[in-house]
């Protein structure tokens, strides 16, 4: 019995170590992952100088809390207002997505002293309450809460005529993935954000970007929203802003940051020395390596060569890819894991969802394209 508790669906691998873009197996085997942790491995595994960084500050301080203040907490701040290129100046260090969703939710019913939040149909936000309030199907799945903290409408993706009625003067905010993670590496594209972000202006919501998979350059570019040209009142994001770290961020704009008073929000390892460190680390990597030209051109490659065997074209952005299958895609997904590479499913049966680390390289796109034709229509 190894006591752990029965609530995860895994593979069938267990990874004993990692490096690079490679997963090395119990039983000897090596592993492409295309999945990077689930888009947390941004880096890949044994990046230098991620493990310098925490090695550096762990032998310095390990932990003080936010009463303390701390320089290594301020630059992390600084450098990832600085790395999004976006008017959201103010950082709010947690430790998860769902964390920085359900404060991001907080603040916007707090701000706008209204009552209901808009999401998206087949959105993924979390498992904690307001989290999974806004997630598609939790309410008759697994969330458990005997009632959601607000009252919740979901709206068909990509549908710009749907906005009128479904976001209105009693609307506190709506929350999006710009690309979908969970409900398919689907692409919610800038003529249907900026409908969004006009309706939001027009009615007083606020908006809300969950890039907690989408951001911190898997799509290219520093977050879905550079992509797309459309400022959110909210960014949230996790992943691979630690890059197998735990930490999420909430980054705000001027009208919510000037709710912000002492006690308004709150957590005891969020903003820690460890996860600070890390996040500079990672925008490090990123721009010394020149990573989100990388992910763009790889990108292109998987598009233009990936489409064979059971693949019938793409969708997604960057790294936060979807393949859309003629076969169920998790007998795809199991047939290339007997081939050695490891990719993701995802909320639609026929995407296969790619994550890999920003570090991939042209072979390792070429095995993928060699197993797809293998493994045929």
């Amino acid at each position: 019995m190894d006591h752990l508790a029965p609530v995860f669906a895994q593979f069938p691998i267990e990874v004993v170590a990692a490096e690079g873009v490679w997963l090395s197996t119990r039983d000897g085997r090596r592993i492409l992952d295309l999945y990077g942790g689930h888009a947390v491995a941004a880096l890949g595994y044994g990046h230098a100088g991620w493990l310098a960084a925490l090695e550096s500050q762990a032998r310095a301080v390990h932990f003080q809390s936010n009463a303390v203040p701390m320089e290594v907490r301020t630059r992390a701040a600084r450098r990832l207002v600085g790395f999004s290129g976006l008017p959201l100046d103010t950082v709010f260090f947690v430790n998860t997505g769902a964390e920085a969703n359900e404060n991001a939710l907080k603040l916007a019913c707090k701000v706008t002293g209204r009552a209901q939040v808009v999401a998206l149909e087949h959105a993924f936000h979390g498992r904690s309450a307001a989290a999974g309030a806004v997630t598609w199907g939790a309410m008759a799945k697994w969330y458990g809460f005997p009632r959601p903290p607000f009252d919740v409408a979901f709206l068909p993706r990509r549908d710009a005529s749907a906005l009128a009625a479904g976001v209105t003067e009693r609307t506190a905010a709506v929350i999006v993935e710009p690309v979908q993670g969970v409900g398919g590496a689907f692409d919610m594209g800038r003529e249907y954000l900026a409908a969004l972000r006009r309706r939001c202006d027009e009615t007083g919501a606020l908006l809300i970007f969950d890039e907690v998979q989408c951001g911190m350059g898997r799509t290219g570019h520093p977050f879905a929203a550079s992509l797309y040209g459309v400022v959110p009142d909210m960014i949230t994001t996790a992943k691979a802003l630690g890059a197998g770290f735990p930490v999420g961020a909430l980054m705000t704009g001027a009208k919510v940051a000037a709710a912000l008073r002492p006690d308004a929000l709150g957590t005891t390892f969020g903003g820690g020395p460890l996860a600070c460190a890390a996040v500079t680390a990672v925008i490090d990597a990123i721009e010394r390596g020149q990573l989100l030209d990388n992910v763009r051109r790889l990108s292109r490659i998987i598009r233009e060569t990936c489409v064979v065997g059971p693949v019938t074209g793409t969708q997604g952005e960057g790294f936060l890819l979807g393949l859309r299958t003629r076969r169920p895609a998790k007998e795809v997904h199991a047939q290339l894991l007997e081939r050695g590479i490891l990719a993701g499913t995802s909320g639609d049966a026929q995407v296969l969802r790619l994550l890999p680390p920003f570090t991939l390289a042209e072979p390792h796109v070429a095995l993928l394209r060699d197993a797809l034709a293998e493994i045929g229509a």
